[in-house]
């Protein structure tokens, strides 16, 4: 069956950049021509580029005050503070805020960062260095992680239902778009904050200095091609369906008809210079939207005045739109290159575009050209008649992401979606000492740790275990020369994904359509690693730069394994693995993939340990005991699920499971607490069952998310009494694999796939993350799911 979808409209919008502290003030400025790029006063650079996009925000209503006074008090995260101000704007835009109009459980949160808390990280790094570790303020890394952006906003303004972070480099903002843009077509909300955040931290600045990636004069987009600009900033949109937006009075301003994601499977860090996974990208948007290449009125460029980019792009535009292809500009000259927020500044821009009929400009240097072939808007707006734009994203590692936004009133005949099955037909999985899936099984059904002998000594604080993968069970099935650049992360990630593959065979156009979608906690150790040497010396490793990124384990697989096909990456704990797999599996019934790769990957290096090392009591000195009150015995994990179309599986292919029911919940808890009732996990329970069509005494397992802290072990069994589920058979694998973050849900559906249960009977994952978001599957085993 399949229906045409509703409309999702932009009802609200809000922006800070570094040529305004609002939507209007930078819009007026982008359309002058304005340059916002100045020499930095906020990162500790002693090197040949010294500028960058800062901010410069109006705080109050005295007028403009220079971008110092946007102060960063011990504790204060500047990320948190920029997305508050652009979030704030865009629902008041939207007429949202305090107003009441939605149900809290039904207003959703998807953002991109790539860097979050990276400047408390920093903080807390420098004090380590130069004092030790114990006298490092463990207080500051609180807002650390990248996702306590979104418990931030999401506690502010009472957001209650899913909630994710997309940490996929330059593309994450337009990736979280995409993913809002489905939780609201699929019904799982009914409006959903999105946009991205990032701002100037030494990490990022001295990483792109590093690739010889900046330009010294300011990055000149599609003229000079020298290199690129840092910025920092964020976007904001309100997303909604259009009836109900109109319904209660709204009025919108564009249309999100439709996007693209793909892989280029080609470099780490490079583009592929043909351009195909960004031509893949921007046609896969153009259909979803309904709407062909004629249609198109301007391109909002990815545009990071980098020589590879400024090659690849107006490449991949001129092989799909032809020799005369719509106009194209990159707002990065104006801006500076916001990473993470880059996707969604530039949604703003192309959804003002489209309300004023106007095209932003290109800053263009004097004596410079434009690439021959592009209609390149120089210097000040043009008007024009705005009817459909293109905004590109293009990423670290080849990730590819094109939004599609129109007028409210124009036509298009979007694709009707699709509604197939999706069911799990691969598994691989590495965790602590087991080495496959069949390892992993082993241990959890004959109750035998994966785990010992292992410890990490911190200076001051002692040993602590840990449930670390050894070096040597991530080897297998790697290229030798890509081996030697990996870190941990996609090391594991590509052991798993090659155990899905040998199980699971499938011809290289099979494979080249194959998406990867991946979780993660990130890689601690190639951060730490890389910051200490700026710390130390002023500059760090360019070979180690690129591993810093959260995508890269994703870029890895993907490149190993020649899949192209839509890739994202999430970050943060359990949950974060629960909307892949949901973001995946909507993918699939939707017929925008055939199949995808889900995965996940953690390690548990000395920098993460101590992250958690000051709190009392906190970690275990010995081993895991769920609901005793051992203490967290964090651990390091590979796990890859292949998700299928049913009806493209051969018939002699083994069909493990299918997920029937998400549930995907957000609290109220302050970011790094839980919700101490219960209330909004036990939601996520019951959604899981709700959807599934199944009630509580059906279940026939609980995979619970017990680590050894009464502080979440007691919440679970709170919330599992609330919804019903005190007497359902419970399986705590962390007592086995210790606590492996965003992989023990993955691991929870490996251990429900592979006990040996009936096809058929049903189990549910369950998943937490501090600051309040909650995640759970509902899972029936096969080959009964496949029907």
């Amino acid at each position: 069956m399949s229906a045409s979808p509703e409309d999702i409209v932009i009802t609200g919008i809000g922006l800070l950049t570094a040529v305004g502290g609002d939507v209007e003030e930078s819009w007026s400025n982008i359309l002058a021509g304005h340059c916002g790029i100045r020499q930095t006063t906020i990162v500790p650079i002693d090197r040949e580029v010294k500028v960058a996009g800062q901010l410069s925000i109006r705080l109050d209503d005295d007028g403009l005050v220079t971008a110092d006074a946007l102060s960063e008090p011990p504790g204060q995260d500047r990320c948190i503070e920029i997305a508050r101000r652009a979030a704030q704007e865009a629902l008041a835009h939207a007429g949202l805020l305090d107003s009441g109009a939605y149900d809290p459980e039904r207003l959703g949160i998807v953002l991109g960062s790539s860097l979050g808390g990276q400047r408390l990280g920093e903080r807390f790094h420098r004090q380590w260095v130069a004092s030790g570790l114990a006298s490092a303020d463990g207080h500051l890394l609180i807002d650390y992680p990248i996702d306590a952006v979104l418990d931030d906003l999401a506690r502010r303004h009472n957001l209650r239902g899913p909630r994710c972070v997309q940490s996929n480099a330059c593309a994450a903002g337009a990736v979280a778009i995409a993913l809002a843009l489905e939780l609201l077509r699929d019904n799982r909300a009914d409006a959903v904050l999105t946009g991205g955040v990032d701002p100037l931290a030494y990490l990022s600045f001295g990483g792109f200095q590093d690739l010889g990636a900046l330009d010294p004069l300011g990055c000149a987009p599609y003229s000079r091609s020298t290199g690129t600009t840092l910025g920092e900033g964020a976007g904001c949109l309100v997303l909604e369906r259009r009836g109900a937006a109109e319904e209660r009075g709204a009025r919108p301003l564009a249309v999100v008809a439709g996007f693209g994601l793909s892989a280029d499977a080609y470099h780490p860090t490079a583009p592929d210079p043909k351009g195909v996974g960004a031509r893949a990208a921007m046609a896969r948007a153009l259909e979803m939207a309904g709407v062909s290449t004629g249609d198109v009125d301007y391109i909002n460029g990815h545009g990071t005045g980098t020589p590879s980019n400024d090659v690849t792009e107006p490449r991949a535009i001129k092989d799909l739109f032809g020799p005369t292809p719509p106009p194209v500009s990159s707002t990065k000259s104006i801006t500076g290159h916001t990473l993470g927020a880059a996707g969604a500044v530039e949604a703003v821009v192309s959804a003002l575009a489209i309300r004023d009929g106007k095209l932003p400009p290109t800053v263009i240097p004097p004596g410079a050209e434009t690439i021959p072939g592009l209609d390149v808007v120089p210097d000040q707006a043009r008007d024009a008649d705005v009817r459909v734009v293109v905004s590109n994203s293009f990423a670290f590692g080849g990730n590819n992401a094109s939004l599609v936004l129109a007028a409210p009133g124009i036509r298009h005949e979007q694709s009707p979606l699709s509604s197939r099955q999706v069911v799990i037909t691969g598994i691989g999985a590495l965790a602590g000492d087991a080495k496959n899936a069949t390892d992993l099984a082993s241990h959890f059904r004959e109750r035998k740790r994966a785990y010992g002998g292992t410890f990490v000594d911190l200076e001051g604080r002692g040993l602590f275990p840990t449930a670390e993968i050894p070096p040597a069970n991530h080897r297998q099935g790697i290229n030798p020369r890509l081996y030697r650049k990996m870190d941990n992360l996609p090391r594991r990630a590509a052991v798993a994904a090659s155990q899905v593959l040998n199980a699971r065979a499938l011809s290289s156009a099979e494979r080249s359509g194959t998406g990867v979608i991946c979780a993660t906690s990130g890689p601690i150790d190639s951060i730490e690693t890389f910051e200490r040497a700026l710390i130390e010396s002023g500059t760090g490793s360019a070979r180690d730069f690129p591993n810093t990124v959260m995508n890269a384990a994703a870029g890895y697989v993907g490149l190993l394994n020649g899949l192209r096909g839509p890739t994202a990456t999430h970050y943060g704990r359990g949950p974060a693995s629960v909307t892949a797999l949901y973001f995946a599996q909507r993918l699939i019934a939707t017929g925008h993939a055939d199949r995808i790769i889900v995965l996940s990957t953690d390690e548990t290096p000395a920098s993460m340990v101590a992250g958690y090392a000051w709190i009392p009591g906190y970690m275990s000195r010995d081993d895991c005991r769920p609901f005793e009150g051992s203490g967290r015995l964090l651990g390091g994990a590979g796990v890859a699920i292949l998700l299928e179309a049913a009806e493209l599986v051969p018939s002699d292919a083994a069909v493990l499971g299918r997920i029937r029911g998400f549930g995907m919940t957000g609290g109220s808890a302050r970011n790094g607490r839980m919700d101490t009732d219960g209330a909004p996990w036990a939601r996520s329970f019951e959604l899981a069952l709700a959807e599934a069509g199944v009630g509580a005494d059906d279940v026939d397992l609980l995979v619970s998310d017990a680590c050894g802290v009464p502080g979440i072990d007691d919440v679970e069994t709170r919330a599992r009494t609330l919804a019903g589920l005190e007497r359902t058979e419970l399986f705590a694998p962390k007592a086995f694999v210790g606590d492996t973050r965003t992989s023990a849900p993955m691991i929870g559906l490996v251990h429900g796939l592979t006990a040996g249960a009936d096809a058929g009977s049903t189990f549910l994952v369950s998943s937490s993350d501090s600051g309040g978001t909650y995640g759970s599957l509902l899972v029936e085993v096969g080959p009964g799911a496949r029907v």
